[in-house]
């Protein structure tokens, strides 16, 4: 602190020592005597030295009252000017803050109404073919399981981003949140011809039901998505480690450490042209929030094993 302080006066120290060499001087050339010289000079110095222990204790407080983002009182104009500039950039800031948030949450609400709308001719197209049994039918009904979960994705990358969240922790029986999920993909499975492995977890995680049932959705959509022969397991490796690996077309190694960054598709994402590369973002983002982990092994050709952690750990608020 006193060396920035220095630094700060040093034109003002360098001005002072040229005053009191000019002063000092000044007796010298009318050979006055030394005593004559010295008292005022060490007198003058003593006075500057006072009042600068004096103005450095004035700007250290002001320096602690900024840190702790308190206005300081102003001593001349100039600093007053900038508190007076300080305060009108403040209230344009919370100015646009406001407006931000309203503008954010108008956009919400109408996403929500959206996607609430848009899900009911949805459910009423699944009900006109669920009493079908062909190829035309599941892969309606797939392409109707894809249409509803782009909507998900919508509403939960919206969520994410706002002030609150609707997070419920409790205890839930995972497989209760599990097999629902594989019952929406049913018909995937069915034309695709994939076989499901399901090896039921009897284990309660610490959790939100909702954000985790989207999260294993979305797990189990790319793996369907992604797979054309052979089948999809799930199980649970060891206590808290949910595994779902499925026998698809895997991930490269330099895909792999960015398969969860927000709108990378990789080299498979680009093969395929409906790939948003924000489904596995949005479930690292709420694993993130849940206090759970996510990660992915795979090797290309053989599949891929993703990884999703339901130990509890400390979680920071978004």
């Amino acid at each position: 602190m006193l060396k920035k302080y220095l630094r700060s006066r040093l034109s003002l120290i360098i001005l002072i020592l040229i005053v009191e060499a000019v002063f000092a001087s000044s007796y010298f050339l009318f050979n006055m005597p030394p005593v004559t010289v010295l008292y005022p000079l060490i007198l003058s110095l003593v006075i500057v030295l006072i009042a600068g222990i004096i103005d450095f204790l004035i700007m250290r407080s002001k320096h602690e009252k900024v840190s702790r983002c308190e206005m300081p009182s102003s001593s001349d104009m100039l600093e007053k000017d900038y508190q007076e500039l300080i305060g009108k950039l403040k209230e344009e800031e919370e100015f646009s803050r406001r407006k931000n948030s309203e503008d954010y949450n108008n956009m919400v609400e109408y996403y929500t109404v959206w996607a609430h709308q848009i899900k009911t001719p949805i459910a009423s197209m699944r009900l006109q073919i669920q009493s079908e049994d062909s190829d035309i039918a599941r892969r309606l009904d797939s392409d109707l399981n894809r249409i509803e979960a782009y909507v998900d994705m919508v509403l939960a990358f919206l969520r994410l981003g706002s002030d609150s969240t609707d997070y419920v922790f409790r205890e839930i029986e995972l497989d209760d949140v599990i097999r629902p999920a594989i019952r929406k993909f049913a018909r995937d499975f069915i034309s695709k011809k994939l076989k499901m492995d399901f090896e039921p977890t009897a284990a309660k995680v610490l959790s939100d039901e909702k954000w985790l049932s989207f999260v294993i959705e979305q797990v189990i959509s790319n793996a369907v998505k992604y797979t054309a022969n052979g089948g999809i397991r799930i199980y649970m490796d060891k206590p808290g480690l949910l595994c779902i690996q499925d026998t698809g077309i895997g991930i490269s190694a330099e895909d792999l450490p960015r398969i969860f960054e927000n709108g990378y598709t990789g080299f498979n994402g680009r093969a395929d042209k409906r790939a948003s590369g924000i489904g596995l973002y949005l479930c690292k983002r709420i694993c993130d929030n849940l206090g759970h982990g996510i990660s992915a092994e795979s090797t290309p050709g053989e599949g891929t094993r993703i990884i999703i952690d339901l130990n509890r750990r400390p979680v920071s608020i978004e």
